[in-house]
């Protein structure tokens, strides 16, 4: 003898369907606008940051002791203390005859980092009679690995990675710049 299911049966069966249905559309919709939420209020780094161009400010000459040109590049200058803080970060391209001239009030002891630096430099420490003291070759994109002058300097210039060795910038060589007004940008 086969039982029929009660009417009852029935609407509670479709009444847990529809229960289930309503309840996995609303978690969709939860799902949903919290990642939406998330996306909007959590940036990734690349987001948030603003990237920056190459300014020409002046010229640099890199020569031996003697007084031969090695190399020339347009500047940008870091005078003051946002600037030099600033650096090179946020840049995604430069190119092989330009650099940043860091100019500090006096001569001491200095330190680098690449945060946020996605270009690899060199990085040329220069003493006030702005002859090299130090370089740090090929530094690290992105790190906080600290790139310290052995000497006091009173100038830093950074250039792209591999230019001290193309160029045979040494320590003992010398700078100067040219064509630029220091402090009045």
């Amino acid at each position: 003898m086969t039982q029929k299911k009660k009417p009852s049966d029935k609407k509670n069966t479709f009444k847990k369907k529809s229960d289930f249905k309503k309840i996995t559309v609303i978690i969709a919709v939860v799902l949903i606008g919290a990642f939406l939420i998330f996306n909007n209020f959590v940036k990734s780094p690349e987001k948030e940051m603003e990237f920056y161009t190459f300014t020409k400010e002046g010229e640099l000459i890199f020569s031996d002791s003697l007084g031969n040109t090695k190399a020339k590049i347009d500047l940008e200058i870091a005078d003051d203390e946002y600037q030099r803080q600033l650096g090179l970060m946020n840049r995604k391209e430069m190119t092989e005859n330009q650099g940043m001239l860091f100019i500090f009030p006096r001569q001491d002891y200095l330190s680098f980092w690449m945060r946020n630096t996605f270009l690899s430099l060199d990085m040329i420490f220069v003493d006030e009679n702005k002859t090299i003291v130090t370089i740090h070759k090929n530094t690290l994109i992105l790190s906080d690995t600290s790139y310290p002058s052995t000497k006091p300097a009173k100038y830093v210039v950074e250039v792209l990675a591999g230019f001290t060795d193309k160029h045979n910038i040494q320590v003992g060589d010398k700078i100067d710049w040219m064509g630029m007004k220091l402090g009045n940008k």
